[in-house]
């Protein structure tokens, strides 16, 4: 065999093993199911609820991002990240905390806590908003995941102004706008793009530092897939809210092709 004949070989048997690695690393993991458009989002809250004669409430991200940012209730309003471990309790909203705080359901601009409005929030689930939700997507930038609506696009182009504070005001300044590439660990998985201008926009930098990420790249003990994928690092947007992660192309841009979702 000639030395150009043996090169030749060795470059289709590393190309392969490089198609196959990468089709290893994303068409083999456990991804979770992607529920309707109209219910991707939805958080059942169920704390405290049922315990007390009360039926779950279903949240929807889709009908509060178009009014508020992330930051508003995961920041300021001190709401967790993961469902059903903030003491939201009635008297906690008649209050002023929570959702009954000023600017939200304060009955002056959402309905406020009163025995008439139970069921718009206590519905076991059964959130029966089709209509709205089908007149929400005609309205904004369509996409092909999550709730098929680009929300991106949809503040870029001011479809959508979702207010940023109630009463806090973020500290100016803060417009952090640099990329950040990830190496990936397997090998042929191309780095991911960590654009932070997108993120800052919705969120607080203290929504991932350093409860969730460290400050400090690359000090973040493992930031691993399959660690996403159990709700960890991204996957604490990524995986209910955010668009899902079946969206290969949108963090790694340069994968040849990604899971259909």
């Amino acid at each position: 065999m000639s030395f150009k004949t043996s090169h030749v070989k060795h470059f289709i048997l590393g190309s392969l093993f490089i198609v196959l690695m990468t089709r290893l690393s994303f068409g083999n993991w456990d991804l979770p199911p992607v529920p309707p458009p109209n219910e991707y989002g939805n958080v059942l809250i169920n704390r405290t609820s049922e315990k007390n004669g009360m039926k779950p409430v279903t949240f929807s991200h889709w009908i509060h991002r178009q009014k508020h940012t992330c930051r508003v209730c995961h920041f300021e309003l001190e709401f967790n990240m993961k469902a059903n471990t903030t003491e939201i309790t009635e008297k906690t909203n008649r209050a002023g905390l929570h959702c009954g705080a000023s600017g939200c359901h304060d009955g002056k601009v959402a309905f406020s806590h009163e025995k008439p409005n139970c069921d718009k929030c206590h519905d076991g689930g059964q959130n029966s908003s089709g209509v709205k939700f089908a007149d929400t997507v005609s309205q904004l930038p369509n996409a092909n995941y999550g709730n098929k609506i680009d929300w991106t696009e949809a503040m870029k182009q001011g479809w959508i102004t979702p207010q940023n504070y109630l009463s806090l005001k973020p500290a100016e300044g803060l417009a952090f706008k640099e990329n950040l590439t990830l190496e990936a660990e397997w090998s042929g998985v191309p780095p991911a793009i960590f654009p932070h201008n997108i993120h800052i926009e919705w969120l607080d930098c203290n929504n991932c530092h350093p409860a969730i990420f460290n400050i400090k790249k690359k000090t973040t003990k493992h930031f691993e897939m399959v660690r996403i994928l159990d709700g960890e690092f991204c996957g604490v947007c990524h995986i209910n809210v955010a668009f899902p992660i079946q969206r290969c192309k949108a963090c790694h841009p340069t994968m040849k092709s990604e899971t259909k979702y």
